[in-house]
């Protein structure tokens, strides 16, 4: 009779946990993570960009220097702007090539941190699902990867965009490329709701600084140059925002353009392995404040009031540093 009697209550609490469910994923558009910054409430963090080549071209090189500097900053994380895996993302979630081109890489101490990726054009070649997967959490516990999502460390909100769905000649030219689409199409409705979520997850952002990074170019002067679909669908939604800087890849080079009529500072760091010398276009509209055809990566330190970026090059040396403050304290 007891067991009776349960089955209803079972049944009425599956529901309600089901309809909890509901409402929760109704209500929170994008996966949201949180990362704790320092006792003093300071984040040091690097970034790097379309790397994952087997320790090719440089990549090994790259990922010393980032273990050299990352141990200097004492850094919290490690951002990566996607093609993390060349020439066509990983096969499947057992592909070798995830420790080939990254747990076996990046080996240093200051990089057994947490590693927050998006997802790049060469990534969705392959089996981007697989990247996305908590399989990948299993064999190395570093990995972070989800297609779109918020990043919140007190001081800071960052927001990670799956910019590849954006870009209309993937859906054109496919130059004989195969793109995993599965969780895209339809695409249209894919991107106007992204486009919603980015947006609300935005305005409802109380961070004293809003960084976003998605991997392809808005502004750069690099092989790809700008990208005109988030120039056109995704520029506004930053600049409406207040952000501060938006990181990408995309380009193999690192950069620095700075926006005339708004606060953001469009930064580039595709310099984790093969590079692209001389192969640049004209600067317009913008600040040209740093660009390096080479390879290397990108620090940013950022306090309540104080945020400084510098780029060092595959021999670790700093090639370009920039900073900037709020509320008046600019004492860097």
């Amino acid at each position: 009779m007891g067991t009776q009697r349960s089955k209803p209550s079972c049944t009425i609490v599956a529901i309600f946990l089901a309809f909890c469910c509901f409402v929760s994923s109704s209500k929170a558009k994008l996966e949201s993570l949180q990362h704790a910054p320092k006792a003093d409430g300071s984040l040091s963090f690097l970034v790097v960009g379309d790397w994952g080549r087997k320790g090719a071209y440089n990549q090994s090189l790259v990922a010393f220097q980032m273990g050299v500097i990352g141990e200097k900053l004492d850094v919290d994380f490690v951002i990566s702007t996607g093609d993390n895996f060349y020439d066509n993302g990983l096969t499947g979630v057992f592909d070798p090539s995830f420790e080939e081109s990254f747990t076996k890489i990046y080996t240093a101490p200051s990089l057994q941190k947490k590693w927050y990726n998006v997802l790049g054009n060469h990534d969705y070649r392959g089996n981007a699902k697989a990247q996305i997967s908590h399989v990948l959490r299993y064999r190395d516990n570093r990995w972070v990867c989800f297609r779109s999502y918020t990043l919140n460390s007190e001081n800071v909100d960052f927001f990670f965009v799956d910019t590849t769905p954006f870009v209309d000649k993937y859906f054109i030219e496919d130059k004989g490329h195969n793109y995993d689409w599965r969780g895209i199409l339809p695409r249209k409705r894919y991107i106007s709701n992204l486009l919603k979520d980015v947006d609300l997850a935005l305005r409802q952002s109380t961070a004293t600084w809003k960084v976003v990074i998605g991997h392809h170019t808005i502004k750069s002067i690099g092989h790809h140059g700008d990208t005109q679909e988030l120039l056109i669908h995704f520029l506004p939604l930053l600049k409406a925002n207040n952000v501060d800087l938006y990181i990408n890849g995309h380009d193999h080079c690192l950069e620095h353009i700075s926006s005339l009529d708004s606060s953001v500072q469009f930064l580039t760091s595709g310099g984790g392995s093969k590079a692209w010398r001389g192969d640049t276009k004209q600067s317009e509209g913008d600040e040209m404040k740093f660009y390096y055809d080479g390879q290397g990566f990108m620090s940013v330190h950022i306090s309540q009031t104080q945020l400084r970026i510098s780029f060092f090059d595959v021999f670790g040396n700093a090639i370009h540093k920039w900073n900037t403050c709020k509320f008046d304290s600019c004492d860097m």
